[in-house]
């Protein structure tokens, strides 16, 4: 056997001897970096004109599941039953006889030559109370508005950080894309007390009448995007404390039900501010005993006062923009001017004790125990409850307090 071949042998018989090479160590771990520890958020929506008993129409799975994990109740808005007067108060804790916004619909003698309608943002209108942004921002908890009557409003005190203008056309999509954007922020810039609004219901509800079909169809959608909502929020691992109001209910309308207002007094007598479940009214100059004698005989479905003579459990009838006589139809009944025709399938701005006018809360999140139903509350409750979820102090002054929630929320 030659020398060349003996070393070939010897080489590969050391080969397979030898142990074999180690693998390639496996890769270092990927560590995923872990979720931020978010701090809750409180976000008020209000579904305008959401009775309570819509929550029996089988189509809100959501909203039933959020009043299971905590609180719900069938709140009683403040008279008058109507939006924008309602969600001031939600978010002033005052009614209306002393936020200023009285109505949708007002005269005020100190601003001569305007009337204030739902698309006024003149702060003379709305400078007469605070509503919660401004507390907020001023204790240095950023706010953020995703539509509410009066946050556009440039008050003394400024506007939430982040608002936007009503717009009927942005969807209800839309809507809960913009909440959900504004909590990926940074928690630099994040908003803690966040407000959004669903109008669809209302408009269903007035178009069609609260038992209609339209007006499940509406409520199955809005709770649909709250779904969704809480689905986007979880998936950001944002805890939340989730309050959910209306403005207040519906009642059913029909074109028999409706009592004019020159069948009892004589047109030149009054000029009409606002009608429809009820109708206020100044005296013509000159004309105040004629027109006082001729209400105080109004006919059926309709009580008529001057404004110093309203039930005193209404809570109206003290500031200077409440017109000089009220009159008011029984639910689902309406006093109008003779050129009026007013919605003919429902509407709200009875009795705010009427049980349509009933106004739909919910409550749920790491604040709130899961105690269930609670019994009827005033709507001036709903700001010092949000107080306690954002950690400021009770203000004053204040129609409200936290007294209907106290048991349910975690100290």
């Amino acid at each position: 056997m030659t020398r060349r071949l003996i070393a070939a042998l010897a080489l590969a018989l050391s080969a397979c001897a030898a142990p074999p090479p180690h693998s390639a160590p496996p890769p270092p771990p990927t560590f995923l970096a872990p979720q931020e520890q978010r701090a809750p958020v409180t976000l008020l929506i209000s579904i305008d004109g959401f009775r309570p008993d819509y929550l029996t129409r089988g189509v809100t799975p959501n909203l039933n599941a959020l009043a299971a994990e905590g609180i719900s109740a069938a709140m009683r808005p403040s008279f008058p039953s109507k939006t924008f007067p309602n969600h001031w108060t939600l978010v002033t804790g005052l009614r209306p006889d002393r936020s200023g916004i009285v109505a949708n619909r007002m005269l005020d003698a100190k601003i001569p030559g305007k009337v204030f309608t739902m698309a006024t943002d003149d702060p003379r209108w709305w400078s007469e109370a605070q509503p919660i942004w401004i507390a907020a921002e001023a204790a240095g908890i950023r706010t953020a508005t995703m539509f509410w009557p009066g946050s556009n409003v440039l008050l003394a005190g400024g506007r939430p950080s982040d608002w936007m203008q009503f717009n009927e056309h942005i969807s209800n999509r839309q809507r809960v894309d913009v909440v959900v954007d504004w909590l990926r922020r940074p928690a630099s810039n994040r908003p803690r007390l966040l407000t959004a609004y669903f109008d669809l219901v209302d408009t269903a509800g007035h178009d069609f009448g609260p038992d209609s079909p339209q007006v499940t169809a509406a409520v199955a959608e809005v709770d649909s995007q709250i779904g969704r909502l809480r689905a986007e929020l979880a998936a950001l691992g944002q805890p939340v404390n989730l309050v959910v109001v209306a403005d207040h209910g519906m009642a059913a309308l029909a074109p028999e039900r409706v009592v004019r207002l020159e069948s009892f007094a004589d047109p030149a007598d009054y000029t009409v501010v606002e009608d429809g479940p009820f109708a206020t009214l100044n005296p013509v100059a000159g004309h105040d005993a004629a027109l006082a004698a001729a209400l105080a005989k109004a006919p059926a479905h309709v009580q008529c006062w001057a404004k110093g003579a309203i039930p005193a459990r209404l809570h109206y009838g003290s500031h200077p923009r409440v017109p000089a006589f009220l009159c008011l139809a029984d639910p689902g009944w309406q006093v109008m001017g003779a050129t009026s025709k007013g919605p003919t399938g429902g509407t709200h701005g009875f009795d705010n004790d009427a049980p349509e006018m009933r106004a739909l809360f919910i409550a749920a999140g790491p604040a709130i125990r899961p105690v269930g139903k609670l019994p009827t509350f005033d709507n001036v409750d709903v700001e010092p409850l949000l107080r306690d979820l954002i950690g400021l102090p009770q203000g004053t002054p204040r129609d409200g307090d936290d007294t209907p929630f106290r048991a349910a929320l975690k100290r």
